[in-house]
């Protein structure tokens, strides 16, 4: 699993969370930094709350808001989540995965953008992975005018 960092500046950075059954997600700002939320089919839904996407609370007694919407909430991509999304964004900038190699100390993903090769290490695959989109995130797509 990434850090709460590395996930709040994925957020900030544009990865968007489509929601599905057994997401990890974090509430920040709440006092509840360091616990780590799972959607579930049986306690939690994801519902439209004002026009606005939401994590609906059923029953549960712990909460002291039947809702949370999903702007509030980070999401805990999990180490297939983040490979599946920096794969995405490679192919949309006709990039290219290499490998995730372990090193004696962490990790090391390699991917090569238009030829330039690209390296991220971390102590986790995800943490690798992880660096590895948010790098990608933070450059315009090809053929977008930058503002």
């Amino acid at each position: 699993m990434i850090s709460l960092q590395l996930a709040l500046q994925l957020k900030e950075a544009g990865l968007v969370w489509h929601t599905s059954v057994h997401d990890f997600f974090a509430i920040p700002d709440r006092d509840m930094d360091g616990r780590l939320f799972v959607l579930s089919d049986m306690m939690v839904t994801m519902e439209l709350l004002r026009g606005w996407p939401a994590v609906v609370f059923h029953g549960t007694a712990e909460w002291a808001s039947d809702y949370l919407l999903t702007h509030e909430a980070v999401w805990m991509p999990t180490e297939s989540q983040l490979r599946e999304q920096l794969e995405e964004e490679l192919a949309a900038r006709n990039g290219r995965f290499h490998q995730l190699l372990r090193l004696p100390d962490g990790y090391q993903c390699d991917v090569s953008l238009i030829d330039e090769p690209l390296e991220f290490t971390a102590v986790s695959p995800s943490e690798a992975y992880g660096l590895a989109l948010l790098d990608l995130l933070q450059k315009p797509l090809p053929g977008v005018n930058e503002v």
